[in-house]
């Protein structure tokens, strides 16, 4: 049992202002696994002050002070990368490999690429008589998901930690541990008292006391765009900075000439990454009209090799949703799509494990462009299959959505692939199946957010800039 009776402020486990917390369930076992406080305002308050007494030093130190500290925290959470990737596991049910290879490996490799930005030299910039530098914006309020609750605070904190901002961090009630095991792992690691400090709790109780606080500079939230609207809406009444990382309905573009099989395959593993339950999961396959049977026999061949199972096992590739509701809502949603008319070509609601919060991989055929199942984020594992007549159309459906968070484009013809790409509206696109940078810009167009995580866009977001004009001559 994960018991944790007390919130990480100003470098010390103190205790909360209530006693009441959140249990913290396994979706595999349906069995309580541990359970975190039910952090309030007046946490969050404290909090804040910790972080806010912090800044001055932390952001005074050097680049290379701060790649120092940053360091330290990578060797701590490489040694223990084990047992966080178990916890991962525990608490909200990534298959053990999956919880290895990214929930844990892909952190860690995005703390390393800010240690070594850090240890880069860089020279202010000088535009005329001015002097271009960039600051820390301040004290950041971290709302983070349950789906990455490891890799998506880990790009918000090491960005900021980075640039010299201090943080609260409030993390998902419904997967919490990881954010407390990392709060331990960095008290152990000697991160200064204050610079990172963890308050867990819900939305309106901890989330929007953050949001609202007079002295946090800026909010980095990572969680449903409709969640977000409401994080936007409250950080405007003190013009904080805000970066939003919200929802999504990722297009995989197959053209005419691409590698069907390739194509298709790799799309349904990306559909099915993390049961589903990823904000740039390719959950609309846009094929040509010619090809539609020939796609559906594939992508039917191809998902029935994730048969759901336990997560600890090594072979499981498809583990169980988050919770009972999120499962109840992937239901919700076949239930949608049948009643829509598209063609239900494989039911996730069949052969399941009785025990635990499993839907198995879910494909729809014939769905129309503009159905809610093409249309809706879902976060579970069901594809919609979509036929278009040309290259036009396939770009149209692409782009009709909310959406523009990922994306991608088959063709044996890369430059052809590329040309396609740029006409998507999309944050980021996958040719043929290219691995993901974590360096490269992360974020969205339209309801997918604002702003970008990794790499220097990333660490951007968390600085002011100043110019200091300097007397000719």
């Amino acid at each position: 049992m994960y018991q944790h009776d007390a919130l990480y402020v100003g470098g010390a486990w103190v205790r909360p202002s209530s006693a009441e917390r959140f249990e913290v369930e396994n979706p595999a076992t349906e069995q309580v696994i541990g359970y975190v406080p039910a952090g309030t305002a007046g946490d969050v308050g404290v909090a804040v002050g910790a972080a806010r007494a912090a800044f001055p030093a932390w952001s005074g130190l050097s680049r290379e002070a701060r790649a120092d500290h940053l360091a330290a925290l990578l060797d701590r959470l490489t040694q223990r990368r084990d047992e966080m990737a178990a916890l991962i596991t525990a608490e909200m049910g990534a298959p053990a490999t999956l919880a290895a290879a990214v929930q844990v490996g892909l952190p860690l490799r995005v703390l390393d690429s800010y240690v070594q930005m850090l240890r880069t030299p860089q020279e202010p910039t000088r535009v005329g008589n001015s002097v271009v530098v960039h600051e820390p914006v301040g004290v950041v309020g971290a709302i983070t998901p349950w789906n990455y609750p490891l890799n998506q605070s880990m790009a918000k904190i090491a960005a900021a930690l980075a640039a010299g901002c201090t943080l609260v961090h409030k993390p998902s009630e419904v997967a919490p541990l990881s954010a407390f095991f990392l709060a331990q792992i960095a008290d152990e690691a000697g991160l200064p008292p204050g610079v990172y400090n963890v308050v867990s709790g819900d939305g309106p109780r901890a989330g929007e006391p953050l949001v609202s606080h007079p002295d946090v500079d800026m909010i980095s939230f990572t969680g449903s765009t409709r969640a977000g609207r409401r994080v936007a809406e409250l950080a405007a009444q003190t013009v904080k900075r805000v970066a939003l990382e919200l929802g999504g309905k990722s297009a995989n573009v197959i053209l005419a000439d691409a590698d069907l099989a390739a194509a298709v395959k790799v799309g349904v593993a990306n559909c099915l990454l993390n049961a589903g339950q990823t904000c740039t999961a390719w959950t609309r396959m846009v094929v040509p009209a010619a090809l539609l049977d020939q796609a559906v026999e594939l992508a039917v061949t191809a998902a029935a090799k994730y048969a759901p199972g336990d997560p600890t096992d090594p072979a499981t590739r498809l583990g169980p949703l988050v919770s009972a509701v999120q499962r109840n809502r992937v239901l919700e949603y076949i239930d949608i799509g049948i009643a829509e008319g598209a063609r239900l070509v494989l039911d996730g609601r069949q052969g399941v494990p009785t025990t635990g919060y499993y839907v198995g991989p879910t494909i729809f055929a014939d769905v129309a462009p503009g159905a809610r199942i093409a249309q809706e984020e879902i976060f579970g594992p069901v594809l919609s299959i979509i036929a278009y007549q040309d290259e036009d159309d396939a770009v149209g459906i692409a782009n009709a959505t909310p959406y523009g968070l990922a994306g991608a484009v088959w063709s044996a013809d890369v430059a052809h692939a590329m040309a396609v790409a740029g006409r998507m509206r999309t944050g980021q696109v996958d040719i043929n199946g290219a691995a993901f940078n974590h360096r490269a810009p992360f974020g969205g167009y339209g309801q997918s957010g604002i702003g970008r995580e990794f790499g220097e866009h990333g660490f951007a977001e968390f600085c002011q800039v100043k110019s200091i004009q300097l007397p000719e001559g």
